[in-house]
């Protein structure tokens, strides 16, 4: 197993240098750097400034040069600074990051805490009418657009019942809790519905195996049949799912974000897009990264633990 950690974690650092290598291309792809920081009326600056910040990102030496320059200040955590901002790329990431996680979770656990469930119970009704009701919830999570929802929501529980606030990120406590509840729950709509449809295959596939009829025939109850036997064992396909949803979600949040004006990552993202703010793109592409690789890892391990006839090799 640590061999298998050692390789992980080894093939982790490829792909992250692979991602580097592309940003750095893309950057060099577009121009002459400089003219990202000065814009394009640099064509009438100093040439002694001009030269100076040439030597400041080494563009005086060759691209193979600067690219392990960059990739040496990024290891060191030095991510440069802001174009926009005038702030240095991590410390901007560490002021939003904690806002997209927090929107990122609640949403995970929402989502987690109906989907599963209502998969459970669609398969053990197979053919009945909460069958079809759920399956219906499915198709309509799935299908239906999240910025289209976010809007629904801030329609009717916003504007026409006022029960909730529309945006941002409110001023802690109960009223942050409020501001909340609505993106977290445009969020969690698609991935519930991927939840239920995926927990309920799972669930059929199992509840047909002969060991879960033996129980039944042994007079073991229904329910300790659904829960301790069936669902244990189709767990794997949701588990799989859980990390990937995760991280989709803290990746997904740009939309969510943008529409309830939340200061996450994701309306961050989009802020340097329209900027140009390469530090400030490349930071976040590279940070985001390194955390699905992390989690990635994370599964592998929680793969063994919970069903021991995996093995890796």
């Amino acid at each position: 197993m640590a061999k298998v950690i050692l390789r992980r974690i080894v093939l982790g650092f490829i792909a992250l240098f692979v991602a580097m290598l592309i940003l750095f291309s893309l950057s060099r792809a577009t121009g002459d750097p400089r003219y990202i920081f000065i814009g394009p009326e640099g064509i009438g600056i100093d040439p002694e400034v001009w030269d100076l910040m040439g030597e400041k990102l080494h563009l005086d030496k060759p691209v193979p040069v600067q690219f392990a320059y960059w990739v040496s200040d990024m290891v060191r955590g030095d991510f440069g600074e802001s174009i926009a901002l005038q702030r240095p790329v991590l410390q901007v990431i560490k002021d939003r990051l904690p806002n997209t996680l927090k929107l990122a979770v609640a949403s995970w656990i929402l989502g987690t805490i109906i989907g599963v469930p209502l998969g459970v119970f669609s398969a053990t009704n197979r053919g009945k009418f909460l069958d079809y009701l759920f399956r219906g919830f499915a198709l309509l999570g799935q299908s239906l657009p999240i910025f289209w929802v976010g809007i629904v929501l801030i329609f009717f529980f916003a504007a026409q019942l006022q029960w909730l606030p529309a945006g941002t990120k409110g001023e802690g406590g109960f009223i942050s809790f409020k501001h909340l509840l609505l993106p977290a729950i445009t969020l969690a709509w698609y991935p519930a519905a991927s939840y239920l449809r995926i927990t309920r295959t799972a669930m059929l596939e199992v509840l047909d195996t002969e060991y879960v009829k033996l129980a039944r025939a042994k007079g073991v109850g229904m329910y300790t049949v659904w829960w301790k036997h069936a669902f244990r064992n189709a767990i794997i396909p949701p588990l799989t799912l859980s990390v990937f949803v995760l991280f989709g979600l803290v990746n997904g949040t740009v939309i969510v974000e943008t529409v309830f004006a939340w200061p996450g990552i994701g309306r961050l993202a989009i802020e340097a897009l329209w900027a140009t703010d390469f530090p400030l793109l490349a930071g976040i592409t590279i940070i985001f990264g390194a955390l699905y690789l992390l989690m990635i890892l994370m599964l592998d391990l929680v793969y063994a633990f919970l069903d021991p006839r995996i093995k890796y090799s």
